[in-house]
């Protein structure tokens, strides 16, 4: 009798248990859903994040330094479009349950002066070193507005060469088109630098 009512226990806490470990698959197919991306998706949004906020970092230099309205008005127009970008890519990291960079205490503090937790930043194709940071911060005028002319044609470069390799290599869609975006916006920004250069 008691090995009947063990049984009869034991059948319906078994289909819950099976039933749990069905759910469990279903969850775990559900968490996976926003991971139609890929590593190079990861690694675009990883990457760029840095490598926009020091594009935004030497635009906010270019608002205090920069003699030719011009080019205040072209740092402005970087800024107004890479710092949503910056938030959008943040958005996947934390839905990919990936590490986001931190960039709170600016790119000058943290992707300069070689410390071992940068993680090759200053390696990334178009990124300003240290020391050419420090040198763009303390020019002004009529030097500074060609300086950064020139080190954000250099830095648009390597952000357009990142997201041709996003559009060769990675899977996640939205990624894909922030990245034609980004190669089209940059290579009119850097046609306009040029013009203000080869102008001066």
């Amino acid at each position: 009798m008691n090995n009947a009512k063990t049984l009869k226990l034991a059948a319906p806490l078994l289909a819950l248990g099976l039933a749990l470990t069905a759910c469990g698959g279903t969850d775990s197919d559900t968490e996976a859903a926003p991971a139609d991306h890929n590593d190079q998706d990861v690694a675009f949004a990883t990457e760029m994040i840095p490598h926009h906020a020091q594009a935004v970092e030497m635009s906010e230099i270019a608002a205090a330094n920069a003699e030719s309205p011009e080019v205040r008005d072209l740092a402005e127009d970087i800024s107004a479009a890479q710092g949503p970008e910056i938030e959008v890519m943040s958005s996947w990291l934390d839905a990919w349950g990936e590490d986001v960079p931190d960039t709170d205490g600016g790119m000058g503090g943290m992707n300069h002066g070689g410390s071992d937790d940068m993680g090759g930043m200053e390696d990334m194709p178009g990124m300003m070193s240290s020391d050419e940071m420090g040198d763009l911060e303390s020019a002004s005028g009529s030097e500074f507005d060609t300086m950064f002319l020139t080190m954000m044609i250099e830095h648009h470069e390597g952000a357009i060469e990142m997201a041709q390799t996003q559009q060769d290599e990675g899977e996640y869609p939205e990624a894909v088109d922030l990245a034609e975006t980004i190669e089209e916006t940059q290579t009119e920004e850097i046609q306009t630098m040029e013009d203000l250069l080869e102008s001066r």
